[in-house]
């Protein structure tokens, strides 16, 4: 449920002790989860399980698996890519896109270059200090205080459509759609080249990169992550990139981004993924002045939050919305569009 776990955009390499515990001489042997669960307040055993699948936890400065049992005189350390922190959120006068508002919940559709949530690096100046500022006494999900109304996010570079919630009923009614893999959202992103067949599923584990913790990885075999799983269709087709539709039925930290990338359609400008060169096309100069130039455009990844389908926490009725394209992602397909006509 990695929607409802925060995970921060790019987290750097090193990672902050958050806290650190010392098994009892006389401990008896219990499961990690089951010990950190009794020790950590608002922690749930799902959340320290994930912990301990992205290498978060460790026991005698080792990673191990969520099956381990403590033994007496371990040392268990959970530690993250921010520093403990501070849970307060400093309102700031930021304005808001707000697609729908009622009194249960609202959508808001971010622009890129915001970040969700304050984190490290990254204090103020988010959708989260925006809508302290907006909204008073937004709830909070249990363990993840200082993130009122949050119950899902998106990258600091992707545009798009977030959901908020105003009330606890919403909280509860939200998070849960979101475990349950119910909420229907769609992307639209530029890829390098063109998908074929062009329209499928991919259905392939993604976790932390076992050599860049920054990067979420593709496993393919399916040793290590968790399960993804992205339906793509490609929507448009410019010859050397096209334009494609993502349906998440997970929300893995950048699953998108790592499931196109394995597929070999790296998102446009993508530069964590590979996307910030040329990927396809010719060796002319003309060529690559022309894909400099759209990266000048658009000098993030290509990759919008488009709709979003929920039902609603109070009426119990579907709705749904969707969001036109950035001016920044507009111009480059109409670039695209204008190049594959004349050349």
């Amino acid at each position: 449920m990695t929607d409802q776990e925060f995970p921060i955009d790019e987290p750097d390499d090193d990672l902050f002790e958050h806290h650190r515990i010392v098994a009892d001489a006389g401990q008896s042997l219990v499961r990690i989860d089951k010990f950190l669960m009794d020790r950590l307040p608002n922690v749930t055993r799902t959340k320290i399980q994930n912990g301990i699948h992205e290498g978060f936890v460790k026991v005698n400065e080792k990673n191990i698996k969520p099956n381990y049992k403590i033994h007496p005189n371990d040392v268990v350390t959970v530690s993250l890519p921010e520093p403990p922190r501070d849970t307060d959120v400093k309102p700031e006068n930021i304005p808001l896109n707000i697609v729908f508002e009622d009194e249960h919940l609202l959508v808001v559709n971010k622009p890129a270059g915001m970040v969700v949530h304050p984190a490290y690096q990254n204090w103020s100046g988010t959708l989260v200090n925006a809508l302290a500022f907006h909204f008073q006494s937004l709830p909070q999900m249990s363990g993840n205080e200082g993130r009122p109304g949050l119950v899902h996010r998106i990258d600091k570079d992707t545009s798009g459509l977030l959901v908020i919630a105003k009330t606890e009923l919403a909280m509860t009614s939200l998070a849960k759609q979101f475990f349950d893999h119910t909420i229907e959202r769609t992307y639209n992103a530029i890829v390098w080249g063109i998908p074929d067949p062009p329209e499928g599923r991919i259905e392939v584990n993604v976790g932390r990169s076992l050599k860049d913790r920054r990067v979420t990885a593709a496993f393919p075999k399916g040793d290590f992550g968790r399960t993804a799983i992205t339906n793509f269709k490609l929507l448009k087709d410019f010859r050397y990139v096209s334009l494609v539709e993502c349906r998440l039925e997970t929300g893995r930290t950048h699953q998108i981004r790592a499931h196109m990338k394995h597929l070999g359609h790296p998102i446009f400008n993508d530069e964590m993924y590979g996307g910030s060169s040329v990927v396809k096309g010719t060796v002319f100069t003309k060529y690559k002045q022309f894909v400099d130039n759209c990266f000048k455009i658009i000098p993030r990844q290509a990759l919008h939050a488009k709709t979003v389908g929920f039902v609603h926490p109070a009426t119990q009725k579907f709705i749904q919305f969707d969001s036109d394209l950035p001016k920044d992602f507009a111009e480059v397909i109409e670039k695209w569009e204008h190049y594959v006509k004349y050349n």
